[in-house]
């Protein structure tokens, strides 16, 4: 185990991860100090590039880090890296699917991760996600609707039983 493992604070041994979902793999993170924190092992899975802590050792410093992180209800030695180091790793470890998982982190996981971590502001839209049939498409709550993207709309409805048309536009 490594003697650099950052304690988040007297009060909790331990950080509890953001989770995310894509292609039925988890992406576990958090917020700290305004700064987004990725698990090495799950940034691996999706990159489809086994990464390991030798990987990250051409990150700087700041850029890596390991601490106790909430994981299946344990808690375990989690290898992190910030937001600049996950891009670093993008570029260093071209798989081509990475352009879409660059996409999706950068369009809706970091955005979500920045949102939780803000204070709530009274008529100020505000992301979550919404998990339906197997999908999981992020949403946008504002003036107390929520508003799901246009290009989500299809994923949302494939599997969903087609209402037969009773009438016609003259």
């Amino acid at each position: 185990m490594p003697n650099h493992v950052q304690i988040p604070s007297e009060s909790s041994a331990f950080f509890t991860p953001t989770i995310f979902t894509r292609h039925n793999r988890f992406l576990h993170t958090f917020m700290q100090d305004h700064e987004a924190w990725f698990c090495v092992q799950d940034l691996g899975r999706l990159m489809g590039y086994p990464l390991n802590e030798r990987l990250t050792l051409k990150l700087d410093p700041g850029q890596r880090r390991h601490v106790l992180l909430r994981r299946d209800g344990e808690i375990i030695d989690c290898a992190m890296v910030s937001e600049s180091g996950l891009f670093a790793l993008l570029v260093h470890h071209f798989v081509p699917e990475n352009r879409h998982l660059r996409q999706w982190l950068s369009h809706e996981v970091i955005p979500m991760l920045r949102e939780t971590q803000s204070s709530p502001v009274e008529n100020h839209p505000s992301l979550s996600s919404m998990h339906w049939a197997g999908v999981t498409v992020p949403l946008l709550h504002w003036q107390q609707q929520a508003w799901v993207k246009w290009r989500d709309v299809p994923e949302l409805m494939h599997g969903q039983r087609p209402y037969p048309v009773l009438a016609t536009c003259s």
